[in-house]
């Protein structure tokens, strides 16, 4: 893609894409497909569009009949239920809004299944907490669940647990959380359906010139400054968290693609090449444990690298202290960081040996020298080759 003389003065940089081409729907096996609940749900009247998800459905089953295998991450059992149960206007109590999302889910559930049956697919209801992720064992179990459901050829409809999650302990956003299980569920692509077409090189409302994207072969720092600026792990809303979810599904695997679901059949028209903006996953696979680490757990800091230590990982090295410029955020050991190169691009995730105090005390240093420094012998690495995945690039 070429930038004319007078856009690209100001503009940013633009990712090449003349050599690559667009992928094609038909091409997947494995598919996770996450709605919204403004698409889901008209906000007026607190209605289901049942005509929407009626031919959504129909795009699902079609999928289905094709040898398919889609799971669905739904949105909407707040917005059901804040309107059956005539709560105000307003920011909702974390109480209501587990009320609302007790008596939602069930109306939800109902829409979806009452929708695929019509098709002749059958659905399954997943609920998941932040827990079901972070937790090897727990992680496992939802796997081996979905992995079931797919098996005896089941939509599986999955939503947060908004009944039990607390403010602290939520995923925040259901694009992530529709990562999250594209990495649980070894999914090949995860579809963002939005009320946006795709990524542009700036906000399009707010910027007449603003260059509609449509592939994405890696998520620079330049492509996160388009959503709103590098280092937001734990930002909310918007297009920050359909980047976030992009880097975690593309480590994870699995190929990411924005669309449009203000249409009618939405996935059909993909297919039929309407206007999106599609996210490359890095060509190597993704052991299962790694995996994990790359898309299901939730960071909680970010080590800023030197250009040497980036070129180390890339060759197969754990990162050593030396190598870390800057530590940021409260961490404990064997918690999960991001790892940023100099340009602050993501470079990929792991699991950190040592506090933040710890990390923060040894960065910069010599593995020698660790013993001296924190009083005990701990590991050489900051994060062992094993507890690392990197990203694509």
């Amino acid at each position: 893609m070429t930038l004319s003389t007078d856009a690209a003065d100001n503009a940013p940089a633009v990712p090449e894409t003349a050599v690559t081409p667009v992928p094609q729907l038909s091409s997947f096996r494995r598919i996770v497909v996450k709605v919204g609940s403004a698409l889901l749900v008209d906000s007026a009247r607190g209605a289901l569009r049942h005509a929407w998800l009626a031919a959504l459905a129909e795009d699902v089953a079609h999928l289905h009949r094709e040898g398919k295998e889609v799971l669905v991450v739904s949105s909407g059992a707040i917005a059901l239920g804040r309107n059956v149960l005539k709560l105000p206007k307003r920011p909702l109590k974390l109480e209501e809004s587990q009320a609302a999302a007790a008596v939602g889910q069930i109306a939800l559930a109902r829409a979806w299944s009452e929708a695929l049956a019509h098709e002749g697919v059958a659905a399954g209801q997943v609920l998941i907490t932040l827990g079901d992720t972070e937790e090897r064992r727990r992680y496992l179990n939802a796997r081996s669940t979905l992995a079931k459901l797919i098996e005896l050829k089941v939509v599986p409809v999955i939503n947060e647990n908004d009944t039990v999650a607390t403010s602290e302990i939520r995923y925040g956003d259901n694009d992530r959380l529709a990562a999250r299980v594209a990495g649980m569920a070894s999914a090949d692509l995860l579809v963002l359906l939005s009320d946006i077409d795709g990524l542009y090189t700036a906000p399009p409302n707010d910027d007449p010139n603003a260059q509609f994207l449509p592939l994405v072969p890696r998520i620079t720092a330049e492509v996160e400054a388009m959503a709103g600026g590098a280092g937001t792990e734990l930002s909310r809303g918007g297009m920050k968290t359909k980047i976030e979810a992009g880097k975690i599904a593309t480590t994870a695997g699995a190929h990411m693609v924005i669309a449009s679901g203000k249409v009618k059949n939405p996935l059909r028209a993909i297919a039929e090449g309407a206007r999106c903006t599609w996210f490359l996953a890095p060509a190597n696979p993704v052991a299962s444990r790694k995996r994990w680490i790359a898309g299901s757990l939730e960071p909680r800091g970010v080590l800023h690298l030197d250009a040497g230590a980036v070129a180390a990982l890339r060759r197969g090295s754990s990162l050593l202290p030396a190598g870390v410029k800057r530590v940021e955020g409260d961490f404990t050991r064997g918690e999960a960081v991001v790892l940023r190169g100099p340009d602050g691009a993501e470079i990929g995730r792991g699991l950190v040996a040592y506090d933040a105090d710890y990390a923060e005390r040894i960065r910069g240093k010599s593995s020698d020298e660790i013993a001296t420094i924190t009083g005990f012998e701990g590991r050489a690495a900051m994060v062992h080759r094993d507890d690392l995945v990197l990203g694509g690039g």
